[in-house]
């Protein structure tokens, strides 16, 4: 029988809408019970939404208890044992793959449990886990789950410095990581990051400081390590432990009950990249999460029981949490995990495992797209791909080069491809079009989800007709509950300048049908002599130049305009050449674009073209070094901390382009 609440025509998406955003909060109850009620709950809540954005407090099913695993895996092991939940590719193409049962993932999770049980953890410890993009991550991540730790996985490419900020800042009792790993043709030596990380601070502006995060580092009593790549390790005495030994103590039909959990107790944290300072973690509860998470899940991209998924974000990200690891479990679908990168050994690796492993759906970041599209259409264009049914978009505004080219070589015209806007913060994707439901417009997100109430705000806080703040003026339950250890910042960030509603800090605009397209972060909205413009709108035109594969547009400071539009690209490549021309001929012709589409205001004072653009891990372009530079700063110490780009030698190569 089909839930009540799924979506399959568009009049079920303006149905569901209609119930989630009632005016009677008796029928706004009814409608969250709904979806509450597809998940095995050892007391089911009586309640839905408590509080409000005018605290900064919000509770969602708070009288239930349930552990999110038994819906993860014990609920579905009757029907779906011999299923695969978990297809892993290692990043050596020719290395063992491995097929990975319910039955299979059960059992890991509860020897996992039984181990992580003899280190003497207690309920809402936080466990730290730092490791490659593998199995033994999903292991561990549940584990934690089961026993009522509280998981934050940091990305493995974070330096051993952000590594222990983190650590510190959550206060970590345990530290699960791994010898090491390659991504591409790069070794990553994560048990020697771990153990830098872990090092004492001996000399310090503030031995203050020191004393008391050496006295939170020394928390951390033990280390635990898989051996993934078989290289020698040394371990410190007392303190690591190889997974591969523990293991052993335990039998392998070893079941762990899983401990009850309230809806509001915490699941995990997980750190976004701030601007500057103290770390921010966000902490996601139980509840809440896990029904946003599998509903968006299912019905954003139309799943059926024989889906085989493929995210590519990594899980040390919250969109390889929600859609890699739990979205697609509490599904009961298979998930993909790729080791490695888009490019390794060869540009046509993407394209050959959707082929191989005949994935269903595949979701993605622009800058994957537009890095694979800048190697030609060659590599994708020899692959039917005939499995794949949906297409996604995720982690930034989609330029239209790039959603046309995903669309002719990738989707082959024949699927959807679902533009997908959502945060950190808010647990899973809000504003998207539905696949093969509601409308697909090229490089707009579209509609708000049922249940999500958005609104777009002008500065004085009054709505705004076309273009504003996006905001959201109702809670939904997969929304972070604080950040961690801050209460008071996690108000200020997100409910101080429009009191009453939820601040996203991006800029968008939205039609007279209500259909959304998001303009980027609003520090990447620019104000030229008045003129509010959107880096993305800018990006896009300039994205679109034969000679340019993608950009960043910031702000400059300019005596008259108060802000001027600089630009960095990337030249397009064919064959692995650049395809050159002279840069002001090619500011001239990009200048020319953007009067024709955008008008003479959007016209750039300067385009450099770089090697590469500074990118996160997870492949966000990282505007603020940018803007930075373009302000004039000379002292690349003072730009930040770089140790979460996958390239930081580019800031100083840019630096002197400038």
């Amino acid at each position: 029988m089909m839930p009540s609440h799924s979506i399959r025509s568009q009049q079920d998406h303006e149905k569901l809408s209609r119930q989630a955003s009632h005016k009677d909060p008796l029928v706004r109850k009814e409608y969250w019970l709904s979806l509450a009620k597809e998940y095995q709950w050892r007391k089911f809540p009586t309640q839905s939404l408590e509080g409000s954005f005018e605290g900064g407090d919000v509770r969602w099913f708070s009288d239930g208890h349930l552990n999110i695993t038994e819906n993860m895996l014990d609920r579905h092991l009757p029907l779906l044992a011999d299923h695969v939940a978990l297809h892993f590719i290692p990043n050596q193409e020719g290395a063992e793959r491995r097929n990975i049962t319910y039955q299979e993932l059960f059992q890991s999770v509860n020897r996992w449990s039984k181990m992580f049980q003899s280190l003497d953890l207690k309920a809402n410890d936080v466990v730290c886990l730092y490791m490659p993009h593998i199995p033994e991550l999903a292991f561990a991540m549940l584990a934690c789950a089961r026993l009522g730790l509280v998981h934050s996985v940091v990305f493995g490419g974070f330096s051993a410095q952000a590594l222990r900020s983190r650590i510190i800042d959550a206060e970590c009792k345990l530290v699960v990581t791994c010898d090491g790993s390659y991504r591409g043709d790069k070794y990553v030596d994560y048990k020697n990051i771990v153990d830098v990380a872990l090092t004492s601070l001996s000399e310090s502006e503030s031995e203050s400081e020191n004393e008391i995060e050496n006295k939170i580092l020394s928390k951390v009593k033990h280390v635990l390590i898989h051996d993934h790549t078989k290289k020698p390790i040394s371990l410190v005495k007392g303190r690591d432990l190889l997974i591969s030994e523990e293991l052993k103590k335990i039998p392998m039909d070893t079941v762990v009950k899983a401990v009850d959990r309230k809806a509001e107790d915490p699941l995990f944290i997980l750190y976004t990249s701030g601007s500057t300072g103290k770390p921010k973690g966000l902490l996601h509860t139980t509840g809440g999460y896990m029904v946003w998470a599998g509903w968006t899940m299912r019905e954003v991209f139309q799943l059926r029981n024989d889906s085989l998924f493929w995210c590519t974000a990594d899980a040390g990200w919250i969109t390889g949490h929600s859609y890699v690891i739990y979205g697609p479990l509490l599904n009961g679908i298979t998930s993909v995990m790729y080791e490695g990168i888009p490019t390794y050994p060869s540009a046509d690796r993407f394209w050959k495992i959707i082929e191989e492993l005949k994935v269903t759906h595949f979701y993605t970041a622009p800058t994957a797209i537009r890095g694979l599209e800048s190697l030609g259409d060659e590599f994708p264009k020899h692959y039917a791909m005939d499995s794949l049914q949906v297409c996604g978009s995720v982690g930034e505004p989609i330029n239209l080069e790039a959603w046309e080219w995903l669309k002719k070589w990738v989707a082959k015209e024949r699927c959807p491809i679902v533009d997908t806007w959502w945060q950190t913060e808010t647990g899973g994707i809000m504003i998207t079009n539905v696949a093969g439901i509601t409308p697909e417009i090229p490089t707009k997100a579209t509609l708000p989800l049922p249940g999500v109430q958005a609104i777009l705000l002008d500065e004085k806080g009054n709505q705004a007709t076309r273009e504003g703040t996006l905001c959201l003026s109702h809670p939904w339950p997969g929304m972070a509950r604080t950040i961690y250890g801050d209460h008071t910042r996690y108000r200020e960030n997100y409910f101080k300048a429009y009191p009453g509603f939820y601040f996203t800090g991006d800029a968008a605009e939205c039609n007279e049908r209500g259909e959304y397209r998001i303009l980027g972060r609003m520090d990447d909205v620019i104000n030229v002599s008045g003129h509010r413009i959107g880096t993305a709108e800018v990006e896009n035109v300039i994205n679109e130049s034969h000679f340019i594969v993608e950009s960043a547009v910031v702000g400059a400071p300019h005596d008259i305009k108060g802000e001027c539009l600089w630009a960095f690209a990337v030249y397009q490549q064919h064959e692995g050449v650049s395809i050159m021309k002279p840069i002001q001929e090619l500011l001239i012709e990009v200048n020319q674009l953007l009067t024709k589409q955008i008008g003479a205001i959007a016209k750039l004072d300067r385009l450099i073209m770089v090697p590469q653009l500074p990118k996160t891990r997870s492949g966000k372009i990282m505007r603020r070094f940018l803007r930075k530079l373009s302000q004039g700063e000379k002292d690349l110490k003072k730009l930040g901390d770089v140790s979460t780009l996958t390239n930081p030698e580019i800031i100083e190569e840019i630096s002197k382009l400038i």
